[in-house]
């Protein structure tokens, strides 16, 4: 057993088992308990009620009722960020061990306990629940990113820090966890992430201070796994945020989103993950996280493997068999860190389903997309779906698509930087605009590619006059700019149709197949 657990004292269930037979007794019908390493939830037909564990471990101490009472109020206030209509309030438990009852003082009886009181949504309803069922859609997954977006956006920002606790905030707590890892015992996999997390360190020693400097790291979630995610209704958002140590709440929003796309690797899932981010990137524009978010998801995973572990000596019970294994799943991500990157565009005239595709093909590719019509409007402080007309400002002047084409450009080699497949999905009409990306590929030595996607004329039309009344794409191409484009555009050359992969798009499209394509590009 890890010595730092070996000296805890059981946890007396008697005032659960109490409380449990109170309730089915008031209710009439049956009240499950649910328990995990640090509390219990006691579910009636319509509300949760989690008690804290009196306990101490290394990284939380519930050990007194005042404890207790304070991170019970910390956790309703911190929830009701992201989850207000789920976190009713904080009730006390009163009476005895033997005869408790829950929301009453009443005889001037001092609490013995306290317990959040939260609305119960349906069995089934957490993504992780969802995701085993196959019943996790990526629409579901798009609206849970663009919540935690405006999330972090409007969290407290960390104040500015030197360097060096810049850096050492973010190492330190993987180092921890490792550290307790290891205590069980040298394991291959261990010592191989804590190889990569080392040769990290250097590498990362400039990046950490700049995401603390530009705002990066904020009042966050700092627990967002599947578990913690849940779906009511058409709402997607999450819940059961870290209230018992502000250090793993204070954290990078790259951190705090390198959870769940781990999770979703280590359920098998890296399409949905891939989409996720982008739908994540897509909206904060946060390119700059991907130099730092590969180191954060290998840490979310000793993270899950540290409480799998402390589930097990603290209660007696193992996660479900099916669950991953979180450290294979860190050992995984440290080897195909850093590549393959390579630099794909998109060829096309407005309708020919290039972000169709480049959406598609990033889930299978684990690519990250950069679109010039998000892109754009982001640079002009607008937001995705915004019109720019009546903005006093046009969006679309040589000048505009310059500044758009060197963002572009900018965040793509970032991408790179980083390792990952890149897809700029743009209509690159102009052979200057491919050009520039070519000789960024060639500076960094990847493989440049691009997709060439076609249609007929009638289908373009069609496509971007239903996309025009839609209203739903950042795209603000209509029929009058296709029919510019179709007279005035430069088309591929000879070289370039070389690498090209052409696709068209009037047919059912084979993504698997297009992956392997470009993957075989060198």
């Amino acid at each position: 057993m890890d010595p730092t657990i070996a000296s805890l004292e059981p946890v007396e269930r008697t005032l659960i088992d109490a409380l449990r037979d109170r309730l089915q007794a008031d209710t009439g019908q049956p009240v499950e308990l649910q328990e995990t390493h640090i509390s219990w939830v006691l579910l009636t037909d319509r509300l949760a009620y989690k008690l804290k564990k009196p306990l101490r471990l290394p990284f939380v101490d519930f050990s007194t009722l005042a404890l207790r009472k304070y991170f019970c109020e910390e956790e309703v206030r911190l929830n009701r960020r992201l989850s207000p209509s789920l976190y009713l309030g904080v009730l006390p438990v009163c009476g005895t061990a033997q005869a408790p009852r829950i929301g009453e003082v009443g005889d001037g009886g001092a609490p013995i306990d306290y317990a959040v009181c939260m609305q119960r949504f349906a069995p089934g309803a957490l993504l992780s629940e969802r995701l085993a069922a196959g019943t996790l859609l990526p629409v579901q997954l798009d609206r849970l990113a663009r919540r935690l977006v405006d999330f972090h956006r409007d969290a407290s920002v960390a104040p500015p820090a030197p360097p060096d606790n810049a850096a050492a905030q973010a190492v330190q707590p993987v180092l921890k966890v490792l550290q307790q890892l290891q205590t069980g015992g040298d394991s291959p996999y261990l010592n191989e992430v804590r190889a990569w997390v080392n040769g990290q360190v250097p590498a990362l020693q400039q990046a950490w201070p700049a995401r603390r400097l530009s705002g990066a790291v904020r009042e966050c979630h700092g627990d967002l796994h599947l578990a913690n995610a849940v779906l009511i209704d058409d709402d997607v958002t999450a819940f059961d945020c870290i209230e018992f140590d502000p250090a793993l709440r204070w954290i990078d929003v790259m951190s705090d989103v390198a959870f769940l796309i781990m999770d979703l690797k280590a359920h098998g899932r890296s399409d949905l993950a891939f989409g996720f981010l982008d739908a994540y990137l897509q909206r904060s524009g946060d390119y700059a996280g991907l130099q730092v978010l590969r180191f954060y998801e290998v840490y979310r995973a000793l993270v899950r493997a540290l409480v799998a572990r402390v589930r097990w000596q603290v209660t007696g019970t193992a996660l479900p068999p099916a669950s991953p294994d979180y450290l294979a799943c860190a050992r995984q991500l440290v080897l195909t860190a850093g590549g393959p990157a390579r630099l794909l565009i998109t060829h096309g005239l407005s309708g020919s389903g290039k972000s169709t595709v480049a959406g598609q093909l990033l889930a299978l590719t684990g690519a990250i997309r950069l679109r010039s019509d998000v892109e754009r409007k982001r640079l002009f402080g607008l937001d995705a779906l915004q019109r720019s007309v009546g903005h006093d400002v046009n969006i679309y002047t040589p000048e505009a698509s310059r500044r758009t084409f060197d963002h572009l450009r900018a965040c793509a080699r970032t991408a790179l930087l980083a390792g990952y497949p890149v897809i700029v999905d743009a209509a690159f009409l102009r052979r200057a605009e491919r050009r520039a990306f070519q000789s960024l590929a060639a500076e960094l030595g990847v493989p440049f590619s691009i997709l060439h996607c076609e249609a007929s004329e009638a289908l373009l039309r069609q496509r971007v006059a239903a996309r025009t009344w839609g209203g739903n794409d950042a795209s603000e191409a209509d029929v009058t700019v296709l029919e510019h484009q179709l007279t005035d555009h430069d088309p591929l050359d000879e070289e370039e149709r070389a690498i090209a992969l052409q696709l068209v798009t009037g047919v059912a499209v084979d993504v698997a197949g297009l992956r392997a394509r470009w993957l075989l590009q060198v």
